[in-house]
């Protein structure tokens, strides 16, 4: 400290610390940017929605190839919170094949913030930003009304504007005309049903009787119901599963957590927006719900079957224990309930195989076998209301 008061610091030394300072800032740039650009890559590939560890992934079935589809979405151009490119983002992220924005057509709640007299605008933003992307955009809007017969999604439609109709009855009939495929909304919601319960009306029952009603949702964002699927299967109407998105799918349902929104699988002969349309109307879908799958017979058993597999099976040592690897390969977690006719070593009669995962289980085989099959139930499927279907798994053993 000098006698004027004022302090004299050494000017080197404070220079190599800003040199030093310098060289981290600059080296933390470096990382950072080197991180954006391996994001960006990641993002930039039409084919990296189904790369990313998040992704989606269910088997093919034979003779088809497995669409994952979320073909009920909001954004702000009726009651969600986001732009419609975030819909496009969030579904190359989660690894989807097939995505419709379903605004409100006479709910409009941002009309003073973002007037638009034309109910097509967030297709065709998501349509452009989807359009160096494998992910197909399916045009679609979702008719608001009491109930009956509630709010139900109109898709595969040429022109929402035309659906701006006040007769419950026209504006589905404008919806065929045009083409489209239309399914029932939450038809558990609360809002509507006090009791939770879906129930068919004779408006309902109406629009079945005269092809005006294809499908219903038996899973919408958080809930299920076993009402709706009796419903489908009553009325020979296709399977849905939709999640109804209105804010980011990541916060809605926990995905850095391991969750996933519902989604309609719906097996296509070919992966363009057409043979998905005839899929649905030919009822081919299985919905995924959390970990449960739900579908008819017809096509849940072949995704099952197509689901798990016995990865490796050998016998211990000498003993008479056989050693089996169960595979899972599909992104919903699998719980099987023992029906082999053995008993386990080291488990009881449940089995869980996590997403994407791997469970080895000990069996006494009392004989050694050359070959096994494995009958299980499989307890995160539903082909009814409260009913779960039974699979077996073949292996060789020696493997």
């Amino acid at each position: 400290m000098s006698a004027t008061g004022k302090f004299h610091v050494p000017l080197m030394p404070v220079l190599a610390g800003c040199a030093i300072l310098a060289q981290t800032i600059t080296m933390q740039r470096i990382l950072l940017t080197a991180l954006c650009f391996v994001s960006m890559a990641a993002v930039a590939q039409p084919e990296h929605s189904h790369r990313l560890e998040r992704s989606l992934v269910f088997p093919d079935i034979p003779g088809y190839s497995t669409m994952k589809c979320d073909f009920h979405q909001h954004t702000v151009f009726s009651d969600g919170s986001v732009w419609p490119d975030i819909r496009v983002m969030e579904a190359l992220m989660d690894g989807l094949d097939a995505i419709s924005l379903t605004e409100h057509l006479e709910y409009q709640p941002h009309k003073q913030d973002i007037p638009h007299p034309d109910r097509n605008r967030s297709y065709e933003i998501a349509l452009k930003e989807a359009k160096d992307h494998n992910l197909l955009i399916v045009r679609g809007s979702e008719i608001t009304r009491k109930m009956p017969p509630g709010h139900c999604n109109a898709i595969f439609i040429a022109d929402a504007n035309k659906l701006l109709i006040q007769d419950s009855v026209a504006v589905f009939q404008e919806a065929k005309k045009q083409g489209g495929f239309v399914f029932w909304n939450h038809p558990n919601w609360i809002s509507q049903r006090k009791d939770g319960m879906a129930t068919l009306t004779d408006m309902h029952r109406m629009l079945i009787k005269e092809k005006l009603l294809d499908g219903i949702e038996v899973a919408n964002a958080e809930t299920y119901s076993d009402e709706a699927l009796q419903i489908a299967l009553d009325n020979n109407l296709t399977i849905m599963g939709t999640s109804d998105i209105h804010k980011l799918i990541d916060w809605d349902h926990d995905v850095p957590h391991g969750g996933h929104r519902p989604v309609t699988l719906v097996f296509a002969k070919q992966r363009t927006a057409d043979a998905i349309k005839e899929g649905l109307v030919n009822r081919r879908t299985v919905v995924s719900y959390k970990d449960l799958l739900i579908g008819r017979d017809e096509f849940l058993l072949p995704l099952l079957q197509a689901s798990v597999r016995i990865s490796s099976a050998k016998y211990d040592g000498k003993s008479n224990v056989l050693i089996v690897e169960l595979e899972n390969l599909s992104s919903a977690q699998f719980t099987l309930f023992n029906k082999t006719g053995y008993t386990f070593h080291d488990h009881g009669d449940m089995v869980t195989i996590a997403p994407n995962g791997k469970t080895t289980v000990m069996i006494k085989t009392l004989n050694r076998l050359e070959s096994v099959d494995l009958k299980f139930q499989v307890m995160n499927a539903v082909n009814a209301p409260h009913n779960h279907p039974d699979i077996v798994i073949k292996g060789k053993t020696g493997q």
